[in-house]
């Protein structure tokens, strides 16, 4: 390496030609990044979901779930398997462990599922698939005074539109239903001609088909044969014929049944600003860019709505490509302030040419991290680019050490090059063992487990990046800079007066060294236990600052977006009219928590833009958890869309609280939740219970639940158990097996009738239509109809079904939820992190309530989900890999210092730094949180290098011939300069951002205030605490006979 920094010194061109590839390309490869929020991350989990039209979730559960479940047990990797049976589908979703490759565990998974072959039959083919994140742009709604039919059709036509668009590949529709064409017969037909709905529909399915038959092989050629008698749409099927009589009279579909080609039998719509509409959700695949799809969607609404009907208009809806920019932005500002203030601290303390040459080190090591970013997979989004902002000082340190040291060579008369030279080569070790240090502290943060670690690993991958493009840098182009030149003898004007000012500040910190700082030293030295005990009183301040909740942990803080989402469930049965009533109280609130904070806005403004809500269904969630959806009569979401946060200048979570607030309870809620929150990872309490006794888990949920509500500050209190819709079970008697009647028979007649015998489906352009034979929709409306059914038999004749079968009333589950194998229940809420704290509240029940109910319920069992799932998977891994860092660290020390205690001394520094660190966050106002833990391990890397540059200058000093005390004297008057210049630029770098007040950032800011402010008190411990240390060391060694060797450790 010495001879590397030595040839390169002295070929300027080929340090130039370093330079130039990492700057060139940045510029090349920059621009095709991938631009994004939030970094995509892999969700580890792979589910198999099987649809089984019409059947309750025991029925699910029976024949689906038991099912996959038990094929499932041989896969290896799996960690966790999660079930959900809801009325006609059933899912299992597998959790994998991080380690495991998901695309081999699929096809696994696969190959296990295809060997099933007991499912029930009416059930659909099993689809497995590895979960994603779909990376929604934007939306566009389509709405208006029209029916239903006019806005499917008009989306669809959108759709097609949008997809000829360049950049644009995968678009969907949402609000909407389905296609179906129902073929509805009222039970007097049946009667009247002896037929059953399975027998209509086994008619239409042979009348409707495409079949190849074969070819001719004609003189002229070969000639395909064809039957094609597929009928596409309702009208078509009007003339199958049902029945032939021997008289040659034919009956045909028409005759008996009204053929309507509509849509599914499901209750939901959509609304948007109160008019009916339909959405047209655009996704980003691969690296294309939501600020370039925005644009192309923003010019074809404009172009399009030219040639809309009147009664029909076009809207934007959730432009996540807005959140992109503003965020963008805001953190552009930031780092533009804070290289600002890097620039103007270096140029105070560094004479101004020197200052420009380290200051370069900032751009160089910025473009050639971007030149590697698409190796690293790594985007552009809010978490990489305040990855850049975190770094912003600390990538000059090492540039700031080389180029002071080679200043410092100058001064003592050596010729440029020489100086350059010898500077660089004086501190190339401990310069490459500090950068080291600190890679082995943002190291471990890569590897942090949960959804949490995956999402911020990019911080560590970047910051690492960064450093080591920068030691480059500062070894091999910057001496070779530092070496062209001479001295200025006459210097132009404003050379003149920046290096007036450089002077004032110069001399002022030559007085403050060596006159308050060195007295303080002296002092500091000569009472060196009582330093300590100061120290140490310090660290059990802060211990008790933490454990006494004077500064509480907040998992993760509310990420504010532009969109607040009311989820509402009803009990499971209600009508739609009955939820749509629900939801309307809900929105009238909502327009008055609107109104309110628009009387507070200037004339005309309104925090408001628009309101999307879909009755009978939900909107899909967003972040690393988001994007499902579900359907029922007693589902209901209202979204509003707010202006840009910088605009409306209110966090959306205030808003969303008042609008809670306003609401209050509702008769016949079975559930009623607000979000806000751009990252969604889980409810901040969310307590899972097991047991195989439903009765036992609901006695249980209550009591929780009941406990919960005695908390101040907690809200949104549910659990996944509710009752679920009435039921009739039928079984067959002996009256009817005796008429040869079977099971079979009527079951298939009862679901003919009333969920549908489905004859076929066909492929309709770009949609799946199924054709369903039933009862029509005002038979299906009332029980007398059901007493009125008549059950056909073998022999053609027909019995009332209440002879045939006796009806049992009783309510069953709305959903049946499991967790490896178990049922479960979840009790979840939301905590007000204002007015309390989630993890002191689980704490309290962990103490008191959950020992009481495993107690009084033998055999439950208490898991914790949610975010404290995802917290104690995150520090778990997060604490065990800071051990491994501070292994790594002590390692790198003791190499180039050949000792094993000073090391110890040098790392010393690390608690301090999270006192400042602690401290910071008291006198900010911020909770810590999982971004202040990754803040203080990366921390731990970082302070330790003003130590090892404080502990290297005594121990030369002292090979020189110094006294220790002397030693020390001088190492702290030398390195005051570098150590507080390397903390001024990486706490100034990050001041725009801990100051920053916009609720955009407030996430980050923890993270910031961890990294700032620790550096600043490590700094004060470094100069003054850290050489008492070294002194008490050596007592220790006197005490014990220990030779006083240190004179050669050193980091040369």
């Amino acid at each position: 390496m010495m001879g590397a920094i030595r040839w390169m010194a002295k070929n300027h061109v080929a340090a130039n030609l370093l330079m130039m590839v990492l700057i060139l390309g940045g510029l090349i490869k920059g621009p095709k990044i991938i631009q994004e929020i939030f970094p995509e991350v892999s969700l580890d989990r792979i589910q198999v979901s099987v649809a089984y039209p019409g059947a309750g979730p025991e029925e699910v559960e029976d024949g689906i779930l038991l099912k996959i479940e038990e094929s499932l047990t041989g896969v290896d990797g799996i960690q966790q398997l999660k079930a959900s049976a809801v009325e006609g589908a059933g899912s299992v979703t597998a959790e994998i462990y991080a380690d495991q490759n998901p695309d081999l565990i699929l096809q696994d998974i696969k190959s296990e599922i295809d060997r099933i072959t007991t499912f029930p039959e009416d059930a659909e083919k099993p689809v497995v698939s590895k979960l994603l994140n779909r990376r929604e742009v934007v939306s566009v709604v389509v709405y208006g005074d029209a029916s239903e039919r006019s806005l499917r059709e008009q989306a669809e036509a959108i759709r097609d539109e949008l997809l000829e668009l360049p950049n644009i590949t995968q678009v969907d529709l949402g609000g909407v239903r389905e296609f179906e064409i129902s073929v509805d017969i009222p039970e007097e037909n049946l009667r009247r001609y002896n037929l059953t709905l399975e027998q209509v529909a086994a008619k239409i399915r042979q009348a409707s088909l495409d079949l190849p038959g074969g070819s001719v092989k004609a003189a002229g050629g070969e000639i395909l044969l064809r039957t094609k008698e597929r009928r596409y749409w309702g009208p078509e099927y009007a003339d199958i014929i049902i029945l032939s009589h021997p008289d040659g009279s034919q009956v045909a579909l028409s005759d008996i049944a009204e053929v309507r080609d509509a849509f599914e039998d499901a209750d939901q719509y959509a609304l948007f600003d109160g008019k009916p509409a339909a959405m047209i959700k655009v996704f980003r695949i691969g690296d294309q860019k939501p600020i370039e799809i925005s644009e192309q969607i923003l010019a074809y609404i404009e172009a399009k709505q030219q040639d809309m009907p009147d009664s029909l208009k076009l809207a934007i809806w959730n432009d996540t490509s807005e959140i992109f920019e503003s965020r963008m932005s805001l953190l552009e500002k930031n780092a533009f302030i804070g290289l600002s203030l890097v620039i103007l601290i270096l140029g105070l303390f560094l004479e101004i040419r020197l200052a420009l040459w380290v200051m370069l080190g900032i751009p160089i090591s910025f473009f050639g991290t971007l030149f590697l970013m698409p190796v690293l997979g790594v985007s552009i989004n809010m978490i990489s680019l305040f990855a850049f902002i975190l770094a912003l000082g600390i990538v000059v340190d090492d540039a700031i050490v080389v180029g002071e040291n080679i200043y410092e060579q100058r001064q003592l008369g050596k010729p440029y090059l020489q100086a350059a030279i010898d500077g660089a080569l004086e501190v190339a070790i401990p310069v490459t063992f500090s950068i080291m240090t600190t890679v082995a502290a943002f190291l471990p943060l890569v590897f942090v487990a949960g959804m949490m670690g995956k999402f911020l690993k990019v911080i560590p991958i970047i910051v690492i990046t960064l450093l080591l493009v920068s030691l480059v840098e500062s070894l091999l182009v910057l001496p070779a800079h530092l070496a062209l030149g001479k001295p200025t003898r006459n210097p132009g004007r404003l050379l003149r007066t920046i290096e007036k000012v450089r002077g004032f500040v110069s001399n002022g910190l030559d007085v403050l060294i060596n006159g308050p700082y060195r007295k303080l030293l002296q002092l500091n030295l000569t009472y060196r236990y009582a330093s300590l005990a100061v120290g140490l009183a310090a660290l059990m301040l802060t211990v008790g600052i933490i454990k006494g909740g004077i500064i509480k942990f907040t998992f993760m803080p509310e990420v504010d977006g532009d969109r607040i989402t009311a989820s509402l469930q009803m009990n499971r049965g209600v009508s739609i009219d009955e939820t749509a009533k629900v939801q309307e109280l809900i929105l009238a609130k909502a327009m008055e928590t609107v109104a309110e904070y628009d009387a507070e806005s200037p004339a005309g403004d309104s925090i408001l833009r628009n309101i999307y809500s879909v009755n009978g269904g939900t909107i899909a969630g967003m972040g690393p958890d988001g994007g499902s959806t579900n359907s029922g009569s007693h589902l209901g979401n209202i979204a509003l869309f707010l202006t840009k946060s910088e605009e409306r200048g209110v966090p959306a979570a205030e808003i969303s609280a008042r609008w809670r607030e306003k609401v209050g309870e509702i008769p016949g809620v079975d559930s009623l939740a607000f979000a806000s929150s751009l990252i969604h990872l889980g409810a901040n309490i969310d307590i899972r219970l097991a047991h195989e006794d439903f009765s036992i888990l609901d006695n249980a949920s209550r009591r929780i639940r009941d406990a919960l509500r005695q908390y101040p500050g907690v809200g949104d209190i549910e659990d996944t158990y509710s009752q679920g819709k009435q039921e009739i079970k039928l079984h067959l008697t002996p009256q009817g097996r005796a008429l040869g009647i079977t099971e079979q028979d009527l079951g298939r007649q009862v679901r003919a009738a009333f969920h549908g015998a489905e004859a076929l489906r066909l492929q309709r352009g770009r949609n799946e239509v199924r054709v369903m034979v039933r009862y029509p929709e005002a038979d299906r409306e009332k029980l007398w109809n059901l007493e009125n059914m008549r059950i056909r038999t073998p022999s053609g004749n027909e019995v009332p079904l209440l002879q045939a079968a006796v009806a049992q009333e009783s309510r069953g589950f709305s959903s049946i939820n499991r967790t490896d194998r178990k049922r479960v229940i979840n009790v979840t809420a939301s905590v007000d992190s204002q007015r309390a704290n989630a993890g002191e509240i689980l704490a309290d029940l962990k103490k008191n309530l959950l020992p009481q109910l495993a107690a009084d319920f033998p055999g439950i069992s208490f898991d914790m989900e949610g975010e404290e799932k995802e917290r104690k998977d995150s520090l778990g891994s997060m604490l065990e890999g800071f051990k491994l860092a501070l292994v790594a660290i002590f390692v790198l020390l003791a190499i180039p210092f050949r000792s094993y205690s000073q090391p110890l001394l040098i790392m010393s520094a690390i608690p301090f730094g999270i006192i400042g660190a602690v401290l910071g966050h008291l006198l900010m106002g911020f909770n810590l949180s999982i971004l202040s833990m990754f803040g203080m391990v990366a921390l731990s890397g970082v302070v330790v290098n003003d130590s090892l540059l404080l502990i290297d200058r005594a121990n030369r000093n002292r090979r020189y011939g110094m006294s220790m005390h002397e030693a020390l004297m001088e190492a702290g008057t030398r390195r005051f300069r570098p150590i507080l210049l390397t903390s001024l630029t990486t706490f100034f770098g990050l001041m725009p951002m801990i100051l920053e007040t916009s609720v955009q950032a407030q996430f980050l800011i923890p993270m910031a205030i961890s990294l700032g402010f620790g550096i600043l008190f490590a700094t004060g411990i470094t100069l003054l605490l850290i050489p008492a240390l070294y002194m008490i060391l050596e007592d220790i060694r006197r005490m014990f006979g220990l030779r006083e060797h240190h004179a050669h450790h050193d980091a040369g």
